[in-house]
């Protein structure tokens, strides 16, 4: 029986770190990693959508995974998310996570063309199989992916035993309770759903504004589990309205994430990669009310 308390908790989605030239920014790397680790996460989640993966090649792939490893290896649980639009790719990152010591290996179905149940299990299980000693998670966003988890192919990626879970990002809390009756470890993703999907069931949650907040969503887990249903329920709202905040800016939200990082003294993890949109005149007053928001909300409940 596997022990997968490991997998409890608050898992930050690992944000994209670029240098000046918009190359991959080794040292900000790890210094996300530390500065999250500092924070008490339990876990990170490496190289799925806040990490713009599917605007990085293989290599660059690799190298964002290689410097988390140097500095979280057996002090945080590392999911790493390794599902390109081919099955080779996938595999071959696969292999990479798992030789480097990862807990567990994510996928997200094939994009772009709408493939039969039979050919993504085939496509999850290829690439399960290239790490034949590493947990595998289902990764559920079918708002981006085009293609939603269901109950039949759940019940035929459940045949393979290293598949222990579900990331799930769908919107539907009630898709929490589903996949966890058919005895897996759900992660919540929608982050404006945090305390919701713990009720559901949910183990933990793997999210892209963790980063920028996490003491908030650590607070509103502790909230939960201590049975205070209502301050948790206050935390979460504070949370989705920082959420919403965030998203009124025309930039993209993870340019935002990240100028709000480095307003908090984090690391400086560049912007983002195009076609994503950096930040545009008047943004950085959304920026600067963001942050206040979020450290008006951990004075309060932190």
């Amino acid at each position: 029986m596997k022990d997968l308390t490991k997998y409890q908790g608050v898992f930050p989605a690992f944000y994209a770190c670029y240098d000046a030239d918009g190359a991959i920014n080794p040292e900000a790397v790890r210094g996300l990693t530390q500065y999250l680790m500092d924070k008490g996460v339990k876990g990170l989640y490496v190289g799925g959508s806040s990490g713009e993966c599917i605007y990085q090649s293989v290599a660059e792939r690799k190298l964002v995974l290689e410097n988390v490893m140097a500095v979280a290896k057996g002090k945080l649980t590392i999911i790493a998310h390794v599902a390109c639009n081919n099955t080779a790719d996938s595999r071959e990152l696969a292999a990479h996570a798992e030789s480097l010591g990862v807990d567990a290996i994510a996928a997200i179905p094939p994009i772009y063309f709408h493939l039969p149940e039979y050919a993504i299990a085939q496509y999850w299980n290829d690439i399960s199989d290239a790490a034949p000693n590493t947990d595998f998670v289902i990764y559920n966003i079918p708002q981006l992916a085009g293609v939603a988890l269901t109950m039949s192919l759940l019940k035929e990626m459940k045949k393979n035993p290293r598949v222990i879970g579900v990331k799930n990002s769908s919107m539907p809390v009630q898709d929490i309770q589903m996949f966890k009756d058919e005895g897996v470890v759900v992660f919540n993703g929608p982050d404006e759903q945090f305390v919701s999907g713990l009720a559901a069931g949910a183990i933990g949650g793997i999210g892209g504004t963790y980063g920028a907040m996490p003491e908030l969503y650590i607070k509103a887990r502790e909230l939960f589990y201590a049975g205070k249903y209502e301050e948790a329920r206050q935390v979460q709202n504070e949370c989705c309205r920082i959420i919403y905040k965030m998203c009124s800016a025309k930039g993209n939200m993870y340019a935002v994430i990240k100028a709000i990082l480095r307003l908090q003294g984090g690391p400086d993890c560049g912007g983002v990669r195009k076609p994503l949109a950096n930040l545009f005149e008047g943004d950085e007053a959304i920026v600067k009310e963001t942050a206040d928001m979020i450290a008006a909300a951990k004075a309060k409940y932190c």
